[in-house]
């Protein structure tokens, strides 16, 4: 019973880890500021691989999706918050980070609200 909740604890990481992946990929793939790098590449394949299996292997809880589209898109924008304070001349960070500032306490309360509904 136990082993549900660490289940979509670990397909949201996926999703953050998806998001992050597939910002990465096309930055090292499409950006001249960036360095190239296969890394994005291969943990993006493997994150797909994985929430694919998932997918396959049960059936998502109510609401997961959506607290899965949230982290996929937090790990968008993170990455781009993070190239963006490495590389200044891209441009300003400040709405991607307060954008991932607000997502990061929006899945937060999601969490909080989906643990109370199962205890």
């Amino acid at each position: 019973m136990t082993e549900q909740p660490n289940q979509d604890n670990g397909t949201l990481v996926l999703a953050l880890i998806a998001g992050l992946s597939i910002s990465g990929t096309f930055d090292a793939l499409f950006s001249s500021v960036v360095t190239f790098s296969i890394f994005p590449i291969i943990a993006l394949v493997l994150a797909v691989y994985c929430l694919h299996l998932r997918y396959h292997k049960a059936e998502m809880p109510k609401g997961l999706p959506t607290l899965s589209a949230l982290c996929f898109l937090l790990g968008l924008l993170l990455y781009s918050t993070i190239v963006r304070a490495e590389y200044p001349q891209i441009g300003s960070n400040f709405l991607p980070s307060v954008i991932c500032v607000v997502l990061v306490f929006w899945v937060g309360i999601k969490l909080k609200k989906r643990k109370s509904q199962n205890i």
